[in-house]
């Protein structure tokens, strides 16, 4: 494993659940790193995916209130990390626009989402602020496999902070509050991810002016399609935006 990075500032980044059959997205749990500890700690979330889909308690973390605590990070999450022995490792950082030195390993599970194919289970962050009043929000483009090749190529032609638009695909028959990725000649890149849709919306709904998503980078093939498009979601946080201060987020 990784030597652990020496933060200066908490990390936190969610624990998100999707149920296979009504196929909707719960956030469940917190992970956050003071540069010393990791702590896990399951939030209300967990709760409404219990009561609407029969979420359980996960093995690593088997009461509902505990907090959870340790040097090392997590199993459930540190198996969602490629292994510094992989020969793919630096490519891999390379894919998240992150230093091929990089030991931070909660920027790790922000960027990657933590995605295995034997769970549902996935890793989405908290945002980044800069020093400037500013605060970022990094994330893979999701659903480019269901899209035409003339939309792959426009992604392959895309260039570092090419602005991009955020709509509101309404009539969605799959997910009704669905927000795809356009570009200024309106080719559809792919979706942001469900679990952060909440989130967007109240910034787009108070800050509409000052939220902007860019393209961070752009990972071409052969790289898997779910690493293919990486964006940032910007927006100027002067102290009145409190991210993720919903119910929901909050620990039990």
């Amino acid at each position: 494993m990784a030597t652990l990075a020496r933060a200066t500032a908490v990390q936190t980044v969610f624990l998100a659940w999707q149920d296979h059959e009504s196929r909707s997205w719960f956030p469940v749990g917190r992970l956050t790193f003071d540069g010393q500890k990791y702590r896990f700690v399951y939030i209300r979330g967990a709760l409404e995916a219990q009561e609407q889909c029969g979420f359980q308690p996960l093995l690593s973390f088997p009461e509902w209130d505990g907090v959870y605590e340790s040097d090392y990070l997590f199993p459930v999450f540190a198996n969602r990390l490629m292994s510094p022995s992989r020969p793919e490792y630096r490519r891999f950082l390379e894919r998240l626009n992150l230093d091929r030195d990089s030991q931070d390993l909660m920027a790790m599970l922000a960027r990657c989402e933590g995605k295995r194919e034997t769970d549902s289970l996935r890793v989405f962050p908290f945002p980044e602020q800069d020093g400037s009043g500013y605060e970022h929000l990094h994330f893979f483009a999701h659903g480019l496999r269901y899209l035409p090749n003339c939309s792959i190529e426009r992604i392959n032609r895309l260039e570092v902070r090419e602005k991009l638009w955020l709509s509101h695909e309404f009539q969605n028959p799959y997910d009704p509050q669905a927000l795809t990725l356009t570009t200024e000649d309106h080719h559809i890149l792919g979706y942001c991810p469900r679990y952060l849709g909440s989130f967007v919306f109240d910034l787009l709904r108070t800050h509409l002016t000052e939220v902007k998503v860019r393209v961070e980078r752009v990972n071409v093939s052969p790289t898997p399609l779910q690493f293919r498009l990486l964006c940032r979601l910007s927006y100027k946080n002067n102290g009145e935006i409190k991210p993720f201060s919903q119910a929901q987020y909050q620990p039990l």
